[in-house]
């Protein structure tokens, strides 16, 4: 018997084809799945990388205080009036005591007392002159006086033969000339023997309240260092920083640099640091900058110690400022 395979055939040959297709595709997904699966079980698991460890935060610098900024070379002169008068405006804030370092009771005592400070300090002359002025109170006693008693009594000063000469010679002039009274007068203080523009501006600003302006060797040592002037002769420092401030300020300003010079702006070694107006200061770093040993620097009322005056004004003893002792008094 003969079997026809020909409707088998046929029915494959029509919608057979494509399910025998369709089997043929899901089967091979199948096997490539599988095979992905066992080689992803195969492989080796790869040890897990370890977190890298987060950098701790750097410790914030401390800032450092910004230098001050010098003034430029072609500073105008508006810029520099402005900046002179605000340093002078500043030190009146710390020295609103500010006064003669000079023990006096009149204008006699003072211009004796000027002319003796000349290559010494304000504190030994005020050690001196009590026993002095004790003995020759008026131009007429110290006119007809011993000039070797004098010298004895004026020894501790230093220069006593030169500086007996001098007071001795001035108070004769006194008597002969004015009648034994101090003129107020510039041309005439500058006739008497020792007397020059500084003694005679010492003595017109606080004995007789007309301004002027003191040049001793702490006012142009600052004067220059401030960039106020370049001018080394004193009659042209004079002038130079004269005209950068109303004249009513002069006597004023005078002991506001002294103070300042004599406290913290040293000549050697200037306590910058502690300096109130380092911010307007073009020299500042040209000493001790840190605050701590600046501080060590200060001297007088600044620094904890007595004074230069034996009886100075009360407003210096209210800011807590110190009589200096006696003569011979440790």
């Amino acid at each position: 018997m003969v079997v026809r395979r020909d409707s088998a055939v046929g029915e494959q040959g029509s919608g057979g084809g494509e399910k025998v297709a369709k089997a043929v595709k899901r089967a091979s997904v199948r096997k490539a799945a599988t095979s992905a699966q066992a080689s992803k079980q195969a492989a080796p698991e790869m040890p897990a990388q370890p977190a890298k460890p987060r950098q701790a935060a750097k410790p914030t610098q401390s800032v450092k205080p910004t230098k001050p900024r010098k003034p430029p070379k072609n500073e105008s002169r508006t810029a520099l009036v402005r900046r002179a008068r605000r340093i002078n405006r500043e030190l009146a804030e710390v020295y609103p005591y500010a006064h003669p370092e000079l023990d006096f009771e009149n204008a006699f005592q003072l211009l004796v007392a000027t002319v003796l400070s000349a290559q010494t300090t304000d504190l030994r002359v005020n050690q001196t002159t009590p026993a002095l002025f004790a003995k020759y109170p008026t131009p007429e006693d110290l006119a007809a006086a011993n000039p070797e008693e004098v010298e004895e009594i004026l020894r501790p000063c230093g220069f006593f033969r030169a500086k007996t000469k001098s007071v001795i010679g001035l108070s004769k002039a006194l008597v002969e000339e004015f009648g034994g009274e101090v003129p107020g007068r510039l041309e005439d203080l500058v006739k008497l023997p020792g007397v020059g523009r500084k003694t005679a501006f010492v003595v017109l600003g606080n004995a007789f309240g007309r301004p002027g302006i003191t040049v001793d060797t702490h006012f142009q040592r600052l004067v220059r260092r401030w960039q106020w002037t370049e001018e080394t002769e004193p009659d042209k420092i004079e002038a130079a920083v004269g005209s950068l401030f109303p004249k009513s300020e002069w006597t004023m300003l005078s002991h506001h640099v002294i103070f300042h010079g004599r406290r913290i702006c040293h000549a050697r070694k200037p306590a910058c640091g502690a300096c109130p107006i380092a911010p307007l200061c073009p020299a500042y770093g040209e000493g001790e900058t840190d605050p701590e040993k600046a501080k060590k620097l200060l001297k007088y009322e600044k620094g904890g110690f007595p004074g230069q005056r034996l009886n100075p004004p009360q407003t210096y003893l209210d800011a807590g400022g110190r009589p200096a002792p006696p003569l011979g008094a440790g």
